[in-house]
């Protein structure tokens, strides 16, 4: 009989991707909070990057919106350093 080979999951790190329309200047400062395309919640940066990067060519020809990658696993668990 034989044993199938352990899988190591793999942690979980969340991150959220969301994307407005920012007002000029410095800071990010979204113009209507109640517009802000909530694109979703991916279980690693390297899925969250395909969904923000579909997004930001979408959008391409308004130069005030702006599509982001939210690390959510870095303020769910501040002390782990990955």
């Amino acid at each position: 009989m034989s044993k199938s080979p352990k899988v190591k999951e793999q942690k979980q790190l969340l991150h959220l991707v969301i994307g407005g329309e920012v007002k000029p200047g410095e800071e990010i400062v979204f113009k209507d909070l109640s517009a802000i395309d909530m694109v979703g919640v991916y279980p690693n940066y390297a899925a969250a990057h395909v969904a923000w990067k579909q997004k930001a060519q979408l959008t391409v020809d308004n130069a005030e919106m702006r599509y982001f990658v939210v690390h959510l696993h870095r303020l769910l668990n501040p002390e782990d350093d990955e």
